[in-house]
């Protein structure tokens, strides 16, 4: 049975991340682990009181996850660094969920914590990351650029019941001609028969630039992407794109490394 692994804090986050998670399993027909880690630092001498809203943060995730249809939960509470313990988790999951931001960054308008980068850099899993309010992803984008990373998220996409049935776009930026470069003509030719038929949209601009228009017209979609393609320093000097999406999309968003 596959497994999902849905992180949640105390942010409102966690609700778009509990009905995400609750679309996912009803496709993937699989498990759900809720996960809630507290970084060692920010224990305090509660008691009582930390643990009832421990307690509470899990109830209401399992009542969104029942109400969406998910009949095998589990909980996992963790003390500790909040990457290691999803990487930990997450080794016998098919899938990571996790929310767009915090909730040391709840009010941070437009910014993206540097976890989410770590979290993704480290998994060996596709995440999938909820945007603030959700709606069951409609169609599916997957973002190319003619890199290995975009080449990976396309072959789990084939591969994953997760969007079987649902109408692909493959989006690029570049001039017209970028339909007929050799990584596009692979790429195409892996989707060729599938049905329903998928839609080529190829447009001049930065590929945030691309993707953001492109993204914005279609709330009711999940957008796939190679994460991270550069090393952190060369992300520190030249910025992301991977980075510059999660900030702009309000849709879904699956980065696989």
């Amino acid at each position: 049975m596959k497994r999902i692994l849905a992180c949640i804090d105390e942010s409102s986050y966690a609700t778009s991340v509990c009905q995400l998670t609750a679309w996912a399993a009803a496709r993937l027909s699989a498990s759900v682990e809720v996960l809630h880690v507290v970084p060692r630092g920010e224990i305090g001498p509660e008691g009582d009181t930390a643990i009832e809203k421990d307690q509470t943060l899990f109830e209401k995730a399992e009542s969104l996850l029942v109400a969406g249809g998910v009949s095998e939960i589990t909980r996992q509470h963790s003390s500790g660094r909040i990457v290691g313990t999803i990487v930990e988790r997450e080794a016998d999951a098919d899938l990571v969920v996790i929310g767009k931001r915090g909730a040391t960054s709840e009010f941070a308008t437009e910014y993206i914590g540097s976890r989410i980068e770590r979290v993704v850099r480290a998994s060996a899993k596709p995440v999938l990351i909820a945007s603030r309010k959700i709606q069951p992803p409609g169609m599916l984008v997957v973002a190319l650029d003619g890199s290995s990373a975009a080449l990976k998220a396309l072959d789990f996409v084939i591969s994953s019941p997760l969007f079987t049935g649902m109408q692909l776009h493959l989006v690029a930026a570049g001039p017209k001609g970028t339909a007929d470069k050799s990584w596009f003509v692979k790429a195409y030719s892996k989707v060729a028969d599938r049905s329903p038929s998928c839609i080529i949209h190829i447009a001049d601009g930065l590929p945030q630039e691309v993707l953001g228009n492109y993204m914005s017209a279609r709330r009711d979609a999940v957008l796939v992407m190679g994460a991270y393609g550069h090393s952190v320093l060369k992300t520190l000097i030249f910025g992301s794109t991977t980075t510059e999406m999660l900030r702009t999309v309000r849709a879904p968003v699956v980065l696989v490394r």
